[in-house]
């Protein structure tokens, strides 16, 4: 008998109006809270699924045209490509620049600081590394949620000096749906702080 706390992930996948693969990936990557059963079927948290819906619905900084200002550093083209296919159809307001290197992500975030910063660390000229490193105790870029996207492991991110704690670390392929709720609970944050 199930919980009448869980659905299954097709279940959850029918609520949320997304296949049911995405569900499964949302899962894995932490997006949407669930366990497995002894058997090894997915059970999502009813709950989860409800602040999943909550996020998505279109926000009042539709109406007052607060949009959450997201910068991509990112030197792969068809990377690129995909954030802004990706993070420009969400339910949320975006405004999204983009940075080949992080040379050039030091000057959008000199010109504006973003909500997010998005960034890579292996690219050429100045590296995500070295980005981070040069915005390190900046002040004014302290309300500045920074994830990063690679491909590298731990060892090979300790090798190179490690980061900070306060940074997200996600792993390739990037995890669009780990992002948009990041985004989304950034959007909500910056509106409860109004």
């Amino acid at each position: 008998m199930q919980d009448p706390d869980t659905l299954t992930t097709r279940e959850a996948a029918r609520r949320l109006g997304v296949s049911l693969r995405t569900v499964q990936l949302w899962t894995e990557n932490g997006a949407l809270d669930a366990w497995k059963t002894p058997g090894g079927h997915r059970r999502v948290l009813l709950a989860a699924v409800d602040r999943m819906l909550a996020l998505r619905q279109p926000s009042a900084s539709r109406e007052t045209g607060r949009s959450l200002r997201v910068l991509v550093v990112e030197d792969d083209p068809t990377l690129l490509h995909l954030y802004r296919t990706q993070l420009t159809t969400l339910s949320m307001p975006v405004d999204l620049r983009i940075a080949t290197n992080g040379y050039e992500g030091l000057i959008r975030i000199g010109e504006q600081v973003p909500d997010v910063l998005i960034t890579d660390l292996m690219m050429p000229g100045i590296d995500g590394f070295g980005m981070l490193r040069t915005l390190r105790g900046r002040p004014g870029l302290e309300s500045m949620d920074v994830l990063v996207v690679t491909g590298l492991t731990a060892g090979d991110i300790a090798l190179e000096g490690g980061l900070p704690g306060d940074i997200t670390v996600l792993s390739k392929p990037v995890p669009f749906a780990a992002i948009e709720q990041r985004l989304a609970l950034k959007l909500a944050a910056i509106e409860d702080a109004r």
